[in-house]
């Protein structure tokens, strides 16, 4: 049967209520035609890794896609480069890891990620974006440096999924809910599919996915760290959407520029029973966000 005919059973089927269809993602180079003078330059970026222990486990597979868009809009207009890596691990994978991935020993024997190629590629970028950044970030930045020095945004936790219509987080979800299928699961196949999704009308607003990641950039978000507060006031602070650091022992919760001074009034009263009290505030701007790195803290008086 020729394609036209599969495409036209497809059109059918989508005109009847009872189906959907999913068509396998083609990857685009060009986003847009008209060309403008301030365009940015930014990297889609993904890994394959042993694990998910970010202290201890290795990168496998790392995928990136460099694009150009406009950094008011988040209208992305061509894809510049891509590039794919492998990586053997200082021990075998785990099988349990290669379920999810696909990748074997035998794939990644002898391979070695190529620091220079990967500096060389990512040289002129102003936004790295990953899916779950908060993952990507710890592993990049312990295997390579350089990532430390640019600015990060999520797709995972920076566009507000469920507010736009869209009920799951997961990135092979969301291309469904945009009619694709794609290879999930392999680092430079994810990122392919991530610049799909981000130049797409989200359902709820019509707002472009990467446009709501600029709008993050644009402003720090902060951890509140409450510092000294009574045992017994933990339910209230979980209560307010904090969590308890193991590390350090203190309770923090992580807001953003508009809501961080009736935060900090919340705390008082929960953290503290309204009594005057001293709490660090961090800032974390893309430079530091998702990062294990601390941003910059200060001291506030409640």
């Amino acid at each position: 049967m020729s394609n036209m005919n599969l495409e036209n059973i497809a059109i059918q089927l989508e005109a009847h209520p009872d189906y959907k269809v999913l068509r396998r993602l083609v990857p685009r180079k060009q986003f847009f035609d008209i060309s403008i003078s301030n365009l940015k330059r930014g990297v889609i970026i993904d890994t394959e890794t042993t694990g998910i222990d970010t202290a201890k486990d290795e990168i496998i597979e790392i995928g990136m896609i460099l694009f150009d868009y406009d950094p008011v809009t988040g209208q992305a207009y061509h894809v510049i480069d891509t590039c794919g890596e492998l990586e053997q691990p200082s021990k075998p994978i785990p099988p349990e890891t290669t379920l999810v991935h696909g990748i074997t020993d035998d794939m990644v024997q002898g391979k070695r990620i190529d620091d220079d190629k990967v500096a060389k590629f990512i040289s002129g970028v102003t936004l790295v974006v990953a899916h779950n950044s908060s993952f990507d970030r710890a592993m990049l930045e312990r295997r390579l440096p350089i990532f430390k020095t640019l600015s990060w945004g999520c797709s995972f936790k920076e566009i507000p999924w469920r507010n736009e219509g869209i009920g799951s987080q997961k990135l092979d979800y969301i291309l469904s809910q945009f009619g694709f299928f794609h290879e999930a699961h392999r680092a430079e196949a994810d990122c392919l599919a991530l610049l799909e999704v981000l130049q797409r009308p989200l359902p709820g607003s019509g707002r472009l996915g990467l446009s709501w990641i600029l709008d993050a950039q644009r402003q720090p978000a902060y951890r509140v760290w409450a510092t000294g507060s009574p045992f017994d006031n933990k339910d209230q602070l979980k209560a307010l959407g904090y969590r308890f650091d193991g590390a350090t022992k203190v309770w923090s919760l992580l807001t953003t520029h508009d809501r961080l001074e009736q935060d900090l009034v919340a705390l008082k009263q929960a953290g503290y029973n309204g009594k005057a009290a001293r709490v660090q505030v961090e800032t974390l701007d893309g430079f530091v966000r998702y990062s294990v790195r601390p941003g910059e803290k200060v001291q506030r008086v409640l």
